[in-house]
């Protein structure tokens, strides 16, 4: 559970932290849009460039990078092992038996894995360099027009906000739940498939008890408090639009459009 990146904010000051939150949201959305056309391996590249470039100037650590993509290595797998055995276009590479590989199949895996590290590698980053007030903010800023219609714009923000910051909280609480229940003799990596479901079931119990518990907790101290999601709000830190901002945002809309543009010509 050590690691797991995405959720954890780098108190880190780098070119990436200072600009607006509402940038990275924007961008961030733009360009999970951008990395599904299918704009060949040159785009891909340009893309994953793009990705290095932020990633350096966010000043965020090649292994906190890959401690992002790990935890994700065994989903990433299953997906890449499905399209391989299931997608059945192009001509035939080999055969075993029931088994048939194909060369289309291989592509789309190849570029499956290639999106998915390029998306967790750009929510790392958003997450990494982007406070939870201020990704709140972030998102309430955006949904702002939707409040005409009625939307509750600010409790959405909210509660995207707290989501991300216990995502640590519970990996933290149940990496403590596994070390007592393996100071008990549970085992979580051996024994049959039985007994590791048994195990599971030991740690999801207990991790959900957590969970409702620190939720009810942070209910009672926002109650406390005099919360009221429907006040009028003030705020002591007011979002700036700045010119790095501006560039950025052209930057993004230029690598954007140019995997438009390859996703037709290639």
């Amino acid at each position: 559970m050590n690691n797991m990146m995405f959720g954890k904010y780098l108190p880190i000051d780098s070119f990436i932290h200072r600009l607006d939150p509402r940038l990275k949201i924007g961008a961030l959305l733009l360009l999970l849009i951008a990395v599904f056309f299918d704009a060949g391996f040159i785009g891909y590249a340009l893309l994953g460039t793009f990705v290095i470039i932020m990633t350096l100037l966010s000043h965020i650590k090649v292994s906190q990078v890959l401690k992002a993509v790990k935890p994700m290595l065994f989903m990433m797998a299953f997906l890449m092992i499905f399209n391989l055995l299931f997608i059945q276009q192009g001509n035939l590479l080999f055969s075993i038996g029931f088994i048939k590989i194909y060369d289309q199949a291989v592509l789309q895996t190849v570029y499956i894995f290639i999106r998915l590290i390029i998306i967790i590698i750009m929510t790392t980053i958003l997450t990494a360099t982007t406070k939870p007030l201020d990704l709140t903010l972030g998102i309430e800023h955006l949904l702002s027009p939707f409040k005409k219609i009625g939307f509750p714009t600010h409790e959405v923000a909210m509660m995207i906000s707290i989501a991300l910051r216990f995502i640590p909280t519970l990996l933290e609480e149940t990496q403590r739940i596994m070390k007592a229940q393996a100071s008990r003799g549970v085992e979580f990596s051996e024994g049959s498939l039985k007994e590791k479901i048994l195990s599971i079931v030991s740690l999801i119990i207990p991790l959900f008890i957590s969970a409702f518990q620190r939720a009810e907790d942070l209910a009672n101290a926002m109650e406390s408090r005099n919360y009221n999601p429907e006040a009028k709000r003030t705020r002591y830190k007011q979002l700036v639009w700045k010119l790095s901002d501006t560039i950025s945002f052209l930057c993004v809309i230029a690598i954007c459009i140019a995997m438009v543009i390859m996703s037709f010509v290639l």
